[in-house]
Order: structure tokens, then sequence, then C-alpha cells
């Protein structure tokens, strides 16, 4: 039953995106994941489909398991016609803010793309300075199957960059809570203070700095 309830979530995603295909003969899905965290990049991923790929169980990636994301990005990986990942780190999300950090990784996932796409579907809202010809589609990754299959290259593509991180820096455990602030987090950062990866703009990082600073300075 649970099968048959995500293959045709999966139908649905498809069929939405048949609007699109009908108008444009190459499009694209672009998604970012980790515009929340405390630490770390934010990543985005541009991905174009066949027509009726196979991919069973594709879903919006904040519905999948962890397994389920792994499973689903490696069929991605098999059968897209072509997928560009964008990454923006914390100093630059500091430097630029998080909203604009975010519209930069998703210009830079589109433009790594070697296959170019006639039209382009947003999660959210459209890329400023992106794409010419583009749709903003609010809630896109619950709705349309190639802003789907980027919000899977974008969240397993960080995941694994925290996990890289968490053996670097394995006192802030970002393996468990990838840099979002869980208490967890918080605690660690208390203890240890801003790592070189934390995004001293956020006010939790930017409290601890100041009080490492402090501490520093008696």
């Amino acid at each position: 039953m649970r099968l048959r309830r995500s293959n045709r979530q999966t139908s649905q995603l498809f069929q939405f995106d048949r609007f699109y295909l009908e108008r444009y003969s190459v499009i694209a899905g672009v998604d970012e994941v980790g515009r929340g965290p405390l630490a770390g990049p934010v990543v985005a991923a541009a991905v174009i489909l066949p027509d009726r790929a196979k991919l069973p169980r594709l879903n919006d990636s904040k519905q999948l398991s962890a397994a389920q994301r792994d499973s689903v990005y490696k069929l991605i990986q098999r059968v897209a016609l072509a997928i560009g990942v964008g990454i923006v780190e914390a100093a630059e999300i500091d430097r630029i803010n998080i909203r604009q950090a975010s519209f930069s990784a998703m210009r830079l996932a589109w433009s790594c793309l070697i296959v170019k796409p006639e039209h382009v579907l947003v999660d959210g809202f459209c890329i400023p300075r992106g794409p010419e010809s583009q749709t903003g589609i609010v809630a896109g990754d619950q709705k349309s199957a190639h802003i789907a299959a980027a919000s899977i290259v974008a969240k397993v593509t960080r995941d694994a960059l925290m996990q890289w991180w968490d053996a670097r820096l394995p006192a802030y455990g970002f393996r468990n809570h990838k840099g979002y602030g869980t208490p967890e987090h918080l605690s660690a950062l208390r203890r240890y203070g801003p790592s070189p990866i934390h995004r001293r703009s956020f006010a939790p990082v930017r409290l601890a700095f100041e009080s490492a600073a402090l501490i520093s300075r008696e």
C-alpha cells in the first residue's frame, strides 16, 4: 500500500511537468537546501530528466528517509540528462546574506548544466539575474518531478559535505544535525565557540563568537 501511494505521488509530479513539456522541449528543475542551518554551505541543484523517466519513490526530499533519498539519488544520477550543483560557503553567506547566497547557488547550479534547458522551474521564487525563461513555483518540490529531483540532489550533496566536515570537526556533531540549531549543536557551539564553517552573521553563532572574544580578552 505504501509503495502504491509513493508511485501515485511520483506520477502526479510528472503529470504536473507535462504542462511545461508541452511548451518547451527541455526543462530543468532547480532547488536549494541549507538556508536555515547555523553552519555549512547552502547547496543548490539543477536537474534535467528525460521524458517519462523511471524514478519510483521520487518525492520532495523532506518526505523521504535518508536511505530513500540515497536510493533515489543514485537513480537520478543514472537517468538524468544533466545535473548541475552550486555551493556557496559560510563566509560568502555572511558577506551577502542567506537569501542572496541561495540565489547565487541556484545560478551556479543552472550554469553548470551541460544541456541548456529552454525553461527552468524553480522552487519558490524566480532567480534574479537567472534564466531568461523561468517559473517560480511555491512548494515546487511537492509538485514538480524536476524540482523534486533537484531537491534530492541538493540534500544528499549537502549532507555528504556535512559528514565530511564532521570527520574534521567531530566536536560539533555535524553528522547528526547537519548544522541545524539543535540542542546538541547549540551546546557544542557554547562550549567550543564557532568553527571555520559557522555562519557568523546568524544570531546564535554571533553571540557565541562575541562570548568567545570576551573571554579571550579577560
